[in-house]
């Protein structure tokens, strides 16, 4: 085995092989501008830019016009967010999101809120779950954007978009969501999705390259951000990163190949690790949905263990308390609070992120040592308790 096992594929996935090899020719010997148009550099650029363009969309089921590459799924968050509002602010300034979504979210519909914009934040249960009735009642006149993202990355939820999106397409209201922990981990269709986000590294492939689904632009205004060039159908203007793209095309290929087998196997290794800590450690809270979610996700809370305790004694496994753009914070999680999480539960949480590479030995391994962990530190705890009633 090699240390630390990853277990903290939800923040970002190691590269495949096969991705590399792909990307490499065109960070030396190919190393022209896509938009260079007057020679055989720019040709083979353009090219691989138009083949990895149709293996995205191919993925997703969408046309590989309607295809826009961005840095990463935050980017186009931000593209999405603010290029509708831009265009459809004479129609309403009315946008609906819930308690648990990606601070991208949160954090740049809050800029829309100081430019004048209404947010409706739905909130969840217990489970995560959103009421598609609360949806409906949150939609007014006004509703011009509704942003719920397809799957969790804390809790692993899978939310049902395919209803969402068809309540939104009835009240003429668009519909855009985060995909990036969806697309390749669980069956995605953009069927009634008006614009989606997604990111090459949370499938194995390259960091700094991402995409927006926009639904026929014939039907969709969108008013560009980032100006100089026209790029990308004039909304992202900026040279292509091509050996991210080349790369994107094709960790999207390979897990369309490997996508069932390899939805079968982490499911397997979610459930093993649950059925294990509940039989030997006792006292455990699974967050989140039971009945939908990823099949990688595995997000628990540890009663009595200081979730950061654990995470530093156990060295040998790389893990996280939740999304990787907010570790840094001392607060309690939005998204467990979002569940009705105390502040000592929410503290005491772990996700276990499972991935493409981790194997059964390892699993065994992390289960066998967080189950030791778990035990040591409850009973240094309860010693610690006696002492002072001693005392």
């Amino acid at each position: 085995m090699k240390f630390p096992i990853y277990l903290d594929n939800h923040a970002t996935t190691p590269l495949d092989p096969e991705v590399l090899d792909a990307m490499l020719p065109w960070f030396k010997d190919k190393f022209g501008n896509a938009a260079s148009k007057d020679h055989s550099y720019g040709w083979e650029a353009d090219s691989i830019v138009k083949l990895s363009r149709r293996k995205v969309a191919e993925f997703i089921g969408a046309d590989p016009r309607e295809i826009i590459f961005t840095s990463g799924t935050t980017e186009s968050i931000n593209l999405a967010h603010f290029g509708i509002s831009e265009s459809y602010r004479a129609r309403g300034k009315h946008i609906i999101t819930s308690a648990v979504e990606h601070n991208a979210v949160l954090d740049s519909l809050k800029a829309l809120v100081d430019k004048g914009f209404e947010v409706t934040v739905l909130p969840v249960d217990n489970f995560g779950r959103i009421s598609i009735d609360e949806l409906e009642n949150a939609i007014r006149k006004d509703t011009i954007l509704v942003s719920i993202m397809a799957a969790n990355n804390e809790i692993g939820n899978v939310y049902d978009i395919n209803t969402i999106g068809t309540l939104c397409k009835q009240r003429n209201v668009l519909f855009h969501t985060d995909a990036a922990q969806a697309v390749g981990k669980i069956p995605f269709s953009i069927e009634n999705v008006d614009l989606a986000s997604f990111s090459a590294h949370k499938v194995y492939g390259p960091k700094g390259v991402g995409a927006l689904y926009i639904k026929s632009r014939s039907k969709i205004k969108m008013a560009p951000q980032i100006f100089g060039g026209g790029h990308e159908n004039g909304l992202r203007s900026g040279t292509l990163n091509v050996p991210g793209i080349a790369g994107f095309g094709k960790a999207l290929e390979i897990a369309s190949k490997n996508f069932e087998t390899e939805y079968t196997r982490l499911a397997s290794y979610r459930n093993k690790m649950l059925k294990a800590f509940a039989e030997f450690t006792g006292d455990i809270r699974l967050n989140g949905d039971p009945d939908n979610h990823l099949p990688n996700n595995l997000n628990i809370c540890f009663e009595g263990v200081r979730s950061e305790n654990l995470i530093m004694n156990l060295r040998t496994i790389a893990l996280s308390t939740g999304s990787a753009c907010t570790s840094a914070s001392l607060k309690p999680s939005h998204v467990l609070k979002a569940i009705g999480l105390s502040d000592d539960l929410a503290k005491s949480s772990i996700r276990f992120g499972l991935g493409r590479f981790n194997d059964d030995e390892e699993i065994d391994y992390v289960i066998t040592e967080v189950a030791n962990e778990v035990s040591k530190i409850r009973m240094n705890s309860q010693s610690k308790i006696k002492a002072n009633i001693i005392h």
